[in-house]
């Protein structure tokens, strides 16, 4: 594994909608990469952005509210569909409820929602960072398990063992 291999990785894991669900794949697949060395790398690259946010995102959300209609639209949206789906989740479980959004490697879910969602429902940073983490864990190792499944059911001879 060289340097462009592992910013690839972070940086895919880093973006808002691919994540995990695309470092991972794309690390295992298109750079050849060990799943126990694009795991890792990805949990770390999907966490990076996460602990900014949680300090962070409220005043970007003001912030993009006093520049920018376009990402205030955006963010305003994310916030309330983020709400609007989470709120049941989120009184019968709590902040617990972090866990399985980002769990779950769907569109909508993952550790940008799950930080949207820290916001929303006002969850202090000291208890959503560690939830998020966990999320991305279990997260990271169902996208390795599925990734490293599909590599073995659709290679080619000789491509990979």
């Amino acid at each position: 594994m060289d340097l462009s291999d592992l910013l690839q990785t972070l940086l895919a894991a880093m973006t808002p909608v691919g994540e995990l669900r695309l470092s991972i794949p794309w690390a295992i697949y298109h750079l050849h990469m060990p799943w126990y060395q694009a795991l890792p790398i990805s949990i770390v690259g999907n966490m990076l952005p996460v602990t900014f946010l949680i300090f962070t995102l409220d005043r970007i959300v003001n912030l993009a509210r006093l520049y920018s209609s376009i990402l205030s639209r955006i963010l305003d949206w994310w916030i309330s569909r983020s709400t609007r789906l989470y709120t049941g989740l989120y009184r019968r479980h709590g902040a617990l409820a972090l866990i399985g959004l980002v769990a779950i490697p769907l569109p909508f879910t993952g550790a940008w929602t799950g930080s949207l969602v820290t916001l929303a429902f006002r969850i202090r940073p000291r208890v959503a960072i560690p939830l998020i983490g966990f999320g991305v864990i279990i997260s990271g190792i169902l996208i390795t398990v599925l990734t490293e499944a599909g590599v073995q059911i659709f290679a080619v001879d000789g491509e990979r063992s």
